[in-house]
């Protein structure tokens, strides 16, 4: 693809424009997505309408842009995570059933843990974790568990990086967290009360698939809530999980 004088790719440009959405980003201009890309307007402006007719954005009435249903539609194809979301599901639902709390699956992404199904109740506890949301690993459950187990560089470049305190009980010092990712290694278990919003208590426990782990599931719970039955709930969902993951597709 040909590259723009800064050295951009087009493909570059395209995620740069595309990344521009988020959940709270849902609807833009193209000024504003010329804005938050940094690209010049009339680039901006070029690259958004060939993005509206390969439907990859749609265009509403009033002229804002949002992400287009066939982009949605492309992901979906022979996607890992679309496969690993369908066989967790059913798992899932019944935690989150006996439960009664948000039950997620997360999995590694360009070095945090993107979030692919989240699943609630009207009267669970506070929780900002959204489906294809995001966050760091150091901070969630879910992250912990996939840091833990993931390759000594990612745990290096974890360690090494400077880490955002999302709460006071957030771990951040290296070294604590180092320990804390070895003990997760030993338990298989993680217990993470306040990191990621003070009245919640999240729990995590690794997903294999062929003796690796490739996600993780997790239930937030309220602060001062017994974790006992819910880590039960937990390890026989992912226990599930990990045998369908390793059962041949049909």
């Amino acid at each position: 693809m040909a590259n723009s004088p800064s050295g951009e790719s087009v493909a570059q440009r395209i995620a740069r424009v595309l990344e521009t959405f988020d959940a709270d980003r849902s609807v833009q201009t193209v000024s504003e997505i010329a804005r938050r890309a940094g690209l010049p307007g009339s680039t901006a402006h070029r690259m958004v309408t060939e993005l509206v007719e390969t439907g990859m954005l749609d265009r509403d009435r009033d002229g804002r842009l949002h992400l287009g249903m066939h982009l949605w539609e492309v992901a979906q194809r022979g996607s890992r995570a679309l496969r690993l979301r369908q066989v967790a599901l059913p798992f899932m639902e019944e935690v989150q059933l006996r439960l009664r709390e948000h039950t997620q699956l997360a999995v590694l992404e360009r070095g945090e843990a993107l979030f692919l199904e989240r699943l609630s109740h009207p009267h669970a506890v506070s929780n900002i974790t959204r489906i294809a949301g995001r966050l760091p690993l150091h901070a969630s459950s879910s992250g912990l568990v996939l840091l833990a187990f993931g390759s000594e560089e990612l745990r290096k470049k974890a360690l090494s990086a400077p880490m955002v305190a999302v709460t006071d009980e957030t771990p951040t010092d290296p070294a604590a967290l180092r320990e804390l990712l070895d003990r997760v290694r030993r338990d298989r278990l993680v217990i993470a009360r306040g990191f990621v919003e003070p009245v919640s208590t999240g729990l995590a426990v690794p997903v294999h698939q062929r003796d690796r782990v490739v996600a993780a599931l997790s239930v937030i719970l309220p602060r001062d809530a017994p974790t006992a039955g819910a880590v039960d709930e937990l390890r026989r969902a992912a226990a599930g999980i990990s045998r369908a993951l390793d059962a041949p597709f049909e």
